[in-house]
């Protein structure tokens, strides 16, 4: 299918506004773009989708770009981040994993013991990842000017899925082996580590400028338990891709109890949940981490009146520089695409 290049491409001093402030330097406003922007809430997603599995969806390049573009045009944000799913690498070296409407990633086959190991092998990028790449140069083509953000799923939220079988509020099954089994779970994260840097690695050479690691269920652990079970893992991880030299931006939700922790990775900017304030996350971690966040996403499933007071403070609180808006976590279903909008061109407009 043909794509159609966002109606307003920024300037180039304009579209580097993201990784300018990702890097810590001074910007004239703080950027904006929302977590899981791509599709979730637009009816142009939902037409594109209805009838396909989300897998499919994200294997097809032409179809994963469109959609990846789509919230560009419509919110005119400062970046797009790549239609995909954490899974998809997972996909690539024959788990048996499926996307479930409502429910989200289900393995066929947990993963329970050492010998489940070997299912984990590391994708080759010219065959495994190729769909993924052409997706990012597709998405590049039609972006312009815009930035790319690739991500990757984190190796502990990746494991809780494997492990579990499926989505958990708990990852009870996932901690327990994690203690149980130390030397089980060490290896099952070295291999997730290095899966998940494959997949980097392919989307910054076919084009994506930033990346985030997205750890969305690591809150459910200790700041012990993150330090000897998780840590290494994440700093393999960032140390692997430290040479593609582009900023490295983590996530997890629930993770206040672990910000020094998620910096620790090495990661050049660290995402705030809704749970702690802005002041807080600065004064713990100092100047040389860039914040992201923290707008609670319930706030944009208010009046817009409403959303504007709480953005305005989350703006207020913020960081002079090394700061990058977002949402507290990622964009709801029943978000109406024009609140988002309305926020995008708030932040936009307020330092204007």
């Amino acid at each position: 299918m043909a794509l159609l290049l966002p109606p307003d491409r920024p300037a180039p001093a304009a579209a580097a506004l993201l990784l300018r402030a990702l890097r810590g330097e001074e910007v004239p406003r703080p950027p904006v773009w929302f977590m899981r922007q791509a599709g979730r809430s637009l009816p142009e997603y939902r037409e594109l989708r209805r009838g396909r599995r989300m897998l499919d969806l994200c294997g097809t390049p032409e179809l994963a770009a469109e959609v990846t573009l789509q919230p560009v045009r419509r919110h005119g944000v400062d970046a797009a981040i790549l239609f995909s799913d954490i899974v998809v690498p997972l996909e690539a070296v024959g788990i048996d994993v499926e996307i479930r409407p409502g429910v989200g990633p289900v393995i066929a086959t947990p993963v329970q013991t050492r010998a489940d190991l070997a299912r984990l092998r590391e994708p080759e990028p010219d065959t495994d990842l190729a769909a993924l790449a052409a997706a990012v140069r597709l998405s590049c083509d039609g972006l312009g000017e815009t930035p790319l953000i690739g991500f990757a799923g984190a190796p502990f939220t990746l494991a809780s899925y494997l492990v579990e079988g499926g989505p958990s509020k708990a990852q009870a099954r996932t901690r327990a082996l994690m203690l149980a089994e130390p030397g089980v779970w060490a290896e099952l994260l070295e291999r997730l580590a290095a899966i998940a840097a494959a997949a980097i690695e392919t989307q910054v050479r076919a084009g994506a400028q930033a990346v985030q690691v997205f750890d969305s269920w690591v809150g459910s652990l200790s700041a012990e338990q993150y330090d000897r079970h998780v840590l290494p893992a994440m700093q393999l991880l960032l140390q692997r891709i430290a040479a593609l030299d582009v900023p490295v931006i983590v996530f997890g939700l629930g993770t206040g109890h672990l910000l020094e922790r998620l910096a620790a990775t090495g990661a050049r900017a660290v995402g705030v949940d809704w749970r702690t304030p802005l002041p807080e996350a600065a004064a713990r971690l100092g100047p040389a981490v860039t914040l992201q966040g923290n707008l609670d996403p319930a706030a944009c499933l208010a009046p817009w009146e409403v959303c504007e007071r709480h953005a305005r403070a989350v703006l207020d609180s913020a960081p002079a520089r090394g700061y990058v808006f977002n949402l507290g976590h990622g964009v709801q279903p029943q978000t109406d695409p024009g609140i988002l909008t309305q926020l995008a061109a708030y932040v936009r407009e307020r330092h204007a």
